[in-house]
This record gives structure tokens, sequence and C-alpha cells, in this order.
């Protein structure tokens, strides 16, 4: 049981870190306007924030701070998927671009929200 513990934590340390290359490779390919360069910022900084929180949810020192920790990975992703939205609807880049990594956003949202809860 406990190597299926670690297994699930290091694969999903795998797809967070996968989810922040894979949004850097988004915002590279924002176009170079005014309105994408600032929506593109706030996406980049939370996108690479879940996989960042995510590691440190793995250090957590106690049953609160991983909640606490997990919280905040979570509002990451989620927040990321909202800017993903943003992008998509204010027609910065097509949505076939993104809805990809939209449901891997939905998945990590989904998978960590699980995680948290078990957690209380």
């Amino acid at each position: 049981m406990a190597d299926d513990k670690k297994d699930f934590v290091s694969q999903l340390q795998g797809r967070t870190k996968q989810f922040v290359l894979r949004s850097i490779r988004v915002f590279k390919a924002l176009p170079p306007t005014e309105e994408a360069r600032v929506v593109g910022k706030q996406f980049l900084r939370s996108a690479s924030s879940v996989g960042a929180n995510y590691r440190a949810v793995c250090r957590a020192r106690s049953r609160n701070e991983f909640f606490a920790k997990m919280s905040v990975t979570v509002e990451e992703a989620d927040e990321s998927l909202f800017w993903m939205e943003i992008i998509s609807e204010a027609g910065i880049l097509p949505s076939e671009k993104l809805k990809a990594l939209m449901d891997e956003a939905e998945e990590l949202i989904k998978i960590l929200s699980k995680a948290r809860k078990n957690a209380k």
C-alpha cells in the first residue's frame, strides 16, 4: 500500500510538472499583443504555481499544512483554467489549441480536490 501511495505521489508530481511545461509552451504561442501579454502572465503565474505548490504539498510536515498547501494548489489549478477560458473566449488563441491542457487542468483539479478532501 505504501508503494502505491509513493507511485501516486510520484505520478502526480510528474503530471503537475508537465502541466507547467505545457503551460509555458502555450504562453510562448500567444500573439505579441498587450492583452495577450497581460492575460498570459496571469496564466503562467497560476499554472507554474500548480507544480511548485504540489511539490510543497509533498513536503508538508503536518496534516494541517498538507491541507493548506493542497488548497492553494487546487486554487491555482482552477485559476489556470480560468485564464485559459479567458484566452479562448477573448479570441487570443483558438480553443482547439487549449483543449487538451484545459482537460488536464480539470482532471488535476478533481484529483487534487479529492486528495484534499481525504486529508480532512
